[in-house]
């Protein structure tokens, strides 16, 4: 049983959050790519939250959990990377524009930057105690960390978890220095021969100069060259970046499985009418070509 929190969530500002005692049933995408059911875990006080599910199976899933109450579905095309392709085809796949603004923003990163930049690779544990000296500073000043509470994590238990990845070799993580300075961070776990995409952020001082995508383009020639891993996981969400790197993606769907409580009823419903007015008040915002502007005034 763990202790979650169901979200009220506006762009990129919780509004609100209510905890509930769940049980986590989490696909990887390997489940996913072969159309399988994992264990399911027992119902927990509250009930069950279904992480990264796919959507053809949610029927399936639900009927495991008989007289139990759906709400909170999200559905999202789960982007990944095909890493057999190498990366000379990987690149390829993108337009001549495409790759040519790559090429732009490391350029113009470099000429920003006193010395240009290089990025560092950690994978043992020593190597990822020094990635987290530099980058639990950066993801403290990140958005996804001040108001989502989505940082790079910052307590023991999580730090212990990292090191004992990195001592078996499942532990990828890699670092953008500027100037003499980290700026960037990405941190992907490794399970089976998945790379999975758990933490990106940057120095939002450094934003308008695109580290993240700088980062993630170096990265991922690094990881191609090992010539080890099969899938590149972006995991469950949508998100732009998400769409830009991906070579493909699978249909699937997260969502909350509750006892009929009626604390549980009310805030299902609670949270599907505030799904509706913002899903209504994004498409009003897209139409008059305004909801770039209020996300950046949402991350303020």
């Amino acid at each position: 049983m763990s202790r979650t929190a169901i979200d009220f969530t506006l762009a990129a500002r919780r509004l609100a959050s209510v905890p509930r005692d769940l049980a986590t049933w989490a696909f990887t995408l390997e489940d996913v790519l072969a159309g399988r059911l994992p264990p399911a875990p027992p119902l927990a006080r509250d009930g069950v939250r279904v992480l990264s599910a796919p959507s053809a199976l949610i029927p399936q899933i639900a009927a495991r959990y008989p007289d139990v109450i759906a709400g909170g579905r999200q559905d999202y095309q789960r982007r990944y990377i095909d890493m057999a392709l190498g990366f000379e085809d990987y690149m390829a796949r993108f337009s001549g524009k495409t790759r040519s603004t790559f090429k732009r923003k490391a350029r113009k990163l470099a000429e920003a930057a006193a010395g240009g930049f290089h990025v560092t690779a950690h994978r043992t544990p020593a190597e990822i105690e020094r990635f987290l000296a530099a980058a639990l500073p950066l993801s403290a000043k990140t958005y996804q960390a001040r108001l989502l509470n989505a940082g790079l994590p910052d307590d023991p238990a999580a730090r212990r978890a990292m090191l004992e990845a990195a001592e078996a070799d499942r532990m990828r993580a890699f670092l953008l220095h500027a100037g003499g300075t980290a700026i960037a961070y990405l941190a992907l776990p490794v399970s089976g021969q998945t790379l999975i995409y758990a933490h990106l952020g940057y120095d939002p001082d450094w934003a308008r100069l695109s580290p993240g995508t700088v980062l993630q383009i170096e990265a991922l020639a690094l990881l191609f060259a090992e010539q080890r891993f099969a899938w590149f996981d972006f995991t469950e969400g949508k998100g732009d970046h998400k769409a830009l790197f991906g070579t493909h993606a699978a249909a699937c769907s997260s969502l909350v499985l509750l006892r009929p409580t009626l604390a549980n009823r009310t805030l299902l419903g609670a949270r599907a009418a505030f799904d509706a007015g913002t899903a209504g008040a994004k498409a009003l915002a897209e139409r008059s070509g305004a909801l770039g502007r209020i996300r950046a005034v949402l991350r303020t």
